[in-house]
């Protein structure tokens, strides 16, 4: 199983400078992946050039949308440009966990329909495949530039939904579960294989996953602010979430070992700090 590790971007206080350190100790220190949380309505750097950024400071690691909100984006042709400049500036470093998301302020911000946003991703996916497989739009010829990766970005599609799971199958190359832990994933994934092999879909779906963690003498601490912060907005369940944090080095093995038995092929792990003193921990820990 490839092991991520979350930028600190989506917590308050972060700083560019902030977030591009961790982005080089990640490449250097040996993770897979570096991955982004996305929203609105917060203090966080926005994903896109984050990415884009982090892009420019590594040579190695892959990234790891965990995921990006793309309706409230609206138009799928800017949107397909933006991840394909992306995924140019990385080398083809590029893969996108992407779904609807599910909070209305985001969408009220952004002038979009949160209830139209099912319909507005089935348009988005299907601008993807048209703008990254090269269609001709106008004197110009295709909208570039051109993906690195052939065929765009691969998608892998969040959701638990019969509508996710119509996505995965049609229009993904697998499904990137949210942060829920090992019983939401094996839920999610056993219902992702069975409709993949029922679509007749060649291969297997690359599942991918996100916990939080903290580490240190303040490791708990550190995870009930920022995590009830991040999750207010669902009342009491933030309490759950916060719960769920990885704050011991035991914690942290048993959880990468679980998801790993349970077939995950990506678990990006989300720092509760931006101090980078969190990542060379997980680094010792994880990467031993």
């Amino acid at each position: 199983m490839d092991l991520g590790v979350g930028l600190p971007s989506t917590i308050p206080g972060a700083t560019g400078a902030d977030i591009l350190i961790w982005a080089r100790e990640a490449d250097t220190a040996g993770f897979a992946s570096v991955g982004t949380l996305d929203r609105v309505v917060y203090g966080n750097h926005e994903t896109i050039p984050t990415l884009a950024a982090a892009a420019a400071v590594t040579s190695r690691v892959r990234l790891t949308t965990a995921i990006l909100i793309a309706p409230h984006r609206g138009n799928g042709a800017i949107l397909a440009k933006q991840l394909a400049t992306v995924d140019s500036f990385s080398g083809g470093r590029l893969t996108l966990g992407i779904a609807v998301g599910g909070r209305p302020d985001d969408y009220e911000a952004a002038g979009a329909d949160f209830d139209g946003r099912g319909a507005v991703f089935d348009a988005q996916l299907a601008e993807f495949r048209a703008v990254w497989g090269g269609e001709s739009r106008g004197t110009a010829g295709a909208i570039g530039p051109a993906p690195v990766q052939a065929g765009g970005p691969p998608l892998l599609i969040g959701g638990t939904g019969k509508a996710a799971l119509r996505r995965v199958v049609s229009r993904g190359a697998g499904w990137i579960a949210g942060g829920g832990g090992l019983p939401m994933f094996n839920q999610g994934a056993e219902r992702i294989r069975r409709a993949w092999s029922e679509a007749g879909r060649d291969g297997a779906p690359r599942f991918a996953a996100l916990s939080y963690f903290a580490l240190g003498p303040d490791a708990v601490s550190l995870a009930e602010g920022y995590l009830h912060n991040y999750y207010a907005f669902l009342g009491d369940y933030a309490s759950n979430i916060s719960a769920g944090a990885l704050t011991t080095e035991a914690d942290i093995r048993d959880t990468v070992a679980g998801f790993a038995d349970a077939g995950c092929d990506e678990l990006v792990l989300f720092p509760c700090s931006p101090d980078v003193d969190q990542l060379r921990r997980l680094a010792d820990v994880a990467l031993a």
